[in-house]
C-alpha cells in the first residue's frame, strides 16, 4: 500500500488519466475529488464486495444446476 501526504488543493495522478485531489479535510473526514474517463467504473469498497458476492453465489448456483443437468442425463442414458 502506497501512503502520501497531501494538503488541500493537491493532487496525485494514477495511470495517466486518474486524478485524486484533496477537496477538504475537516476532523478526520477528508474529502476526496476524482477527476476519471467515463469508462472507468468507482465503487465504494462494500458495494464492490456485495457485488462480488452476488456475482460469486450466481455462478456457483449456475454451475449447481448444470452439474444436476449432467446427472439427470446421465440417469436417462444420455
Amino acid at each position: 500500500m502506497l501512503y502520501l501526504t497531501r494538503k488541500i488543493g493537491e493532487s496525485v495522478i494514477i495511470n495517466d488519466d486518474i486524478e485524486v485531489t484533496v477537496i477538504d479535510i475537516r476532523g478526520k473526514s477528508i474529502k476526496l475529488g476524482f477527476t476519471f474517463p467515463s469508462t472507468a467504473t468507482v465503487l465504494r469498497r462494500e458495494i464492490h464486495e456485495r457485488i462480488q458476492a452476488e456475482q460469486r453465489a450466481e455462478a456457483a448456483t449456475k454451475e449447481a444446476g448444470a452439474q444436476t443437468e449432467r446427472e439427470a442425463g446421465k440417469k436417462d442414458g444420455g
